[in-house]
């Protein structure tokens, strides 16, 4: 009986928090604009207010014919996970469906952000890296530059964009016990134990809780310079450019 209204209430309580974010959270505000450009040291970006990517978490291998179609290159069972986050690492947008075989771009393109247009807004694009393509409908993104003469660029560019892979390390320090290893649920509910793991990571950040990000299997988490708390200070020597 007991184990019974336990996992009522964990399913009660993560569909509660899911609900959350739009109610919560929102979009970003148009400080992201100079935050992003500070984090790339760059004025180039200054358009930016926020940064893509895709994580795979590990869940238990799913019996059954599609068993296969979660296992990635690193041979385990994962899931997509695909995130925009913000300036500080608060994810504005999560996507949590796809089996690790999938790869970015189609992930992108079947999540509700891609299709209904809804972030960023106008006149804005977000960044990320080579795996997505460089679009500007029906949502702006830029991705770097292949030409190795463009390395400047994609240096600030890479700057800027770590912040998102800052944001999923913060997650998977903070909840060792559902990203370090594959968490005892069923698959089909991992989606949800993901997505409530994203939203109290935003929790703790807006609660001044940070932590330094730790990393799993051998990933490197880059982690960019500090961003002061208060306006934005450009370098003289950026004023300067």
């Amino acid at each position: 009986m007991y184990c019974g209204v336990q996992e009522l209430w964990e399913d009660r309580l993560s569909r509660a928090a899911i609900a959350a974010p739009q109610k919560t959270y929102g979009w970003a505000h148009e400080n992201e604009v100079l935050a992003f450009a500070h984090l790339a040291n760059s004025r180039v970006f200054s358009g930016c207010v926020g940064a893509i990517d895709g994580c795979h978490v590990r869940v238990k291998v799913p019996s059954g014919a599609n068993g296969h179609d979660y296992i990635n290159r690193k041979l385990f069972a994962f899931i997509q996970l695909q995130a925009v986050c913000d300036s500080k690492g608060k994810f504005l947008d999560i996507h949590v469906r796809y089996p690790g075989s999938v790869h970015d771009p189609r992930v992108l393109k079947n999540s509700p952000v891609y299709l209904e247009a809804c972030y960023p807004p106008p006149g804005h694009f977000i960044m990320g890296d080579r795996g997505y393509p460089c679009i500007c409908q029906p949502m702006a993104i830029i991705t770097p530059f292949q030409e190795t003469v463009q390395e400047r660029y994609n240096h600030h560019h890479a700057r800027a964009r770590s912040i998102i892979e800052r944001a999923f390390g913060m997650m998977k320090t903070r909840w060792r016990s559902i990203f370090f290893k594959a968490p005892e649920v069923h698959h089909t509910f991992a989606p949800d134990v993901i997505a409530v793991s994203a939203i109290l990571h935003n929790v703790c950040l807006t609660a001044g809780d940070v932590l330094e990000p730790e990393g799993d299997d051998g990933d490197q988490v880059v982690v960019p310079p500090p961003r002061s708390q208060g306006p934005v200070q450009w370098p003289a020597s950026l004023l300067a450019a």
